[in-house]
């Protein structure tokens, strides 16, 4: 088989949607507050539903966040959510509650009882999807894909999809990633005590708020609240775009650019330079070099206080 590697791509409003398809990613991900988390916007049924329509046309795949952590309340409408999903025929849901897929296959798998028994399932548990044996425990149950924890390095990621040939692997190449997260509303908390009684919500996030260390005053950690509480983000970026061959070169499957916090420029730029890297490859993987002018043009749109870094891909696994 051909391989074809994806190009993934976060988006907020079915206009980003069409945009981020445009400038070259196959897939996007997108979803809704009550279901998923660290979205760069809130996208209903019919949003999803017209986003679609511009994935249909592209012949690219969008998929749907379903990867909160559910409470006994929220679990109530997933059913029925999931349900919604399965008709609309989205590509997959990304889910890390295993109420998620308990409640998509049902305990007996694939019953009439189930609410999506053929929604396609990608396995995220953000830090803990660490290693290929829990991989596969997941892929038993119904999922497709894992999408690899950020911590792990190179060599643990080509093991892990060498391990791994007839499961996708999704890993992140571009973007910031979350560091800590809170139900609790802090921001809105910390300004309602200060007198500012208005909701900070995901609208005032132009106030670019940002947590800085007593020790490294130079390093910024954006802060980002949504419906589900409080996220804090990375400091700087990952960045993998000079190293993509080792990754393209082990038929990763997945390649994910994070664009929250990013304005819609910045991630069509982004997603048009990998695209590119991505397809020099594929026109001839042996004669494949890194051309500076990618990096010059991602550089040229980033914000000059977010370092561009290999994130933990040449780093020993820390926790």
């Amino acid at each position: 088989m051909t391989y074809q590697p994806e190009l993934l791509v976060t988006a907020g409003s079915t206009e980003e949607v069409a945009r981020l398809l445009e400038a070259g990613a196959n897939a996007v991900v997108v979803g809704e507050e009550k279901y998923g988390v660290r979205l760069p916007g809130n996208m209903t049924p019919d949003r999803i539903e017209a986003s679609l329509l511009h994935a249909r046309a592209r012949e690219a795949k969008l998929y749907v966040a379903v990867n909160n952590i559910f409470h006994n309340d929220r679990l109530q409408d997933l059913a029925d959510y999931l349900r919604c999903l399965e008709k609309l025929k989205v590509d997959a849901i990304v889910f890390g509650d295993p109420a998620v897929l308990m409640t998509a296959r049902s305990a007996a798998l694939m019953t009439a009882r189930s609410a999506a028994p053929s929604l396609k399932l990608h396995w995220n548990a953000e830090m803990t999807s660490t290693n290929y044996k829990t991989a596969k425990y997941w892929q038993k149950r119904g999922a497709s894909r894992i999408v690899a924890a950020r911590e792990l390095n190179m060599e643990q990621l080509l093991e892990m999809k060498q391990q791994l040939p007839d499961m996708d692997v999704e890993i992140q190449v571009h973007g910031m990633t979350n560091i800590y997260h809170s139900k609790r509303h802090l921001v809105n908390h910390y300004f309602a005590h200060i007198g500012e009684h208005d909701e900070i919500g995901r609208a005032d996030m132009s106030r670019k708020l940002f947590l800085i260390e007593q020790e490294r005053r130079e390093e910024k950690y954006p802060i980002f609240e949504d419906a589900n509480g409080t996220h804090i983000m990375s400091s700087d970026d990952i960045c993998v775009l000079e190293d993509l061959k080792p990754l393209l070169d082990a038929r990763v499957d997945s390649f994910k650019i994070e664009g929250l916090l990013k304005s819609v420029s910045y991630n069509e730029t982004v997603v048009k330079v990998y695209r590119e890297a991505i397809d020099s490859y594929l026109r001839d993987p042996e004669q494949y070099r890194f051309k500076e002018e990618w990096m010059d043009r991602i550089r040229a749109v980033q914000d000059p206080e977010r370092e561009l870094s290999f994130g933990f891909f040449y780093k020993d696994q820390v926790y």
